[in-house]
């Protein structure tokens, strides 16, 4: 049997909650009950799963406290929010999952037991800004070897190359003579393994803001 715990200051959200688990033989709502009485119903129940609020200002701190305990329960975050501040807030207090209140009620008796067997479960619309996050780092973590081989002028005719500079352009702001920009050029895409100046372009787009500077 899962022993569940819903937590939230709304009394229909309770209520709705409740029912959708309700006649579901592996699964027990042992409490519903507003913010102000979490600890001790959680305490007391000893829950698996506990369905937790978004929607107070204590909700992280709960969520901090309920991990600190020996057994702690996985704590699924229901919120209205699917700003990456608030999934990234939520994940680093411990919550195991991070679901949308507008989640179909159909969806929930599956949740409850993927996450009582210690699965992380986000919804399509909180996954969305967390993969986003990843790729971006992913990306930003896979170029910046490649410009790590490229010398301190060549980074800066890069940055000034990204952001839409001629090479006449260049070598005038950079005091130099075109050959040598054209040169500087050649060696970048080579360093960066692109066939074109706009690929050049993208890769320094794609770094992080640090890795390239403007020259002044």
């Amino acid at each position: 049997m899962i022993r569940v715990v819903v937590v939230d200051d709304e009394p229909l959200i309770r209520a709705g909650l409740r029912g959708s688990l309700r006649d579901t033989p592996d699964l027990d709502v042992a409490a519903a009950v507003p913010v102000r009485e979490a600890v001790e119903a959680i305490t007391d129940a000893g829950p698996r799963v506990v369905l937790l609020d978004a929607c107070t200002e204590d909700a992280g701190r709960l969520a901090t406290g309920i991990g600190s305990m020996p057994q702690p329960p996985s704590v699924c975050v229901l919120s209205r929010s699917a700003g990456k501040e608030h999934i990234a807030l939520a994940l680093a207090a411990g919550a195991s999952g991070y679901v949308m209140k507008d989640t179909p009620p159909e969806v929930l008796v599956p949740l409850v037991r993927f996450l009582a067997a210690g699965w992380t479960m986000l919804s399509t619309d909180a996954s969305r800004p967390v993969i986003r996050h990843f790729l971006a780092d992913h990306d930003r973590g896979s170029v910046r070897p490649r410009l790590d081989g490229l010398s301190p002028r060549e980074r800066e005719v890069l940055a000034l190359l990204a952001a839409g500079l001629s090479n006449t352009a260049i070598a005038a702001r950079l005091h130099l003579g075109v050959g040598t920009v054209k040169d500087h050029v050649s060696s970048i895409l080579g360093k960066l393994d692109v066939d074109s100046r706009l690929q050049a372009a993208l890769l320094a787009d794609r770094a992080a803001p640090a890795s390239l500077r403007l020259p002044s």
